[in-house]
């Protein structure tokens, strides 16, 4: 998912030097909508690890 963000960043800012602002706009809220599910995503099964790695060793 990280990966589709940082496609769309690189299309938006090349069609953003090349003139074309609606499909950089466009592809620029593309990238960071998916960044910010990537991080809530990554976060959510950080806090998961976390807690379950308490709970195995922790014992």
């Amino acid at each position: 998912m990280l990966r589709w963000a940082l496609i769309f960043l690189v299309i938006g800012l090349i069609a953003g030097l090349l003139g074309f602002t609606g499909i950089a706009g466009t592809s620029i809220a593309i990238a960071k909508t998916l960044f910010f599910v990537f991080m809530v995503i990554f976060l959510v099964l950080l806090l998961a690890g976390l807690t379950v790695g308490r709970r195995i060793t922790g014992a």
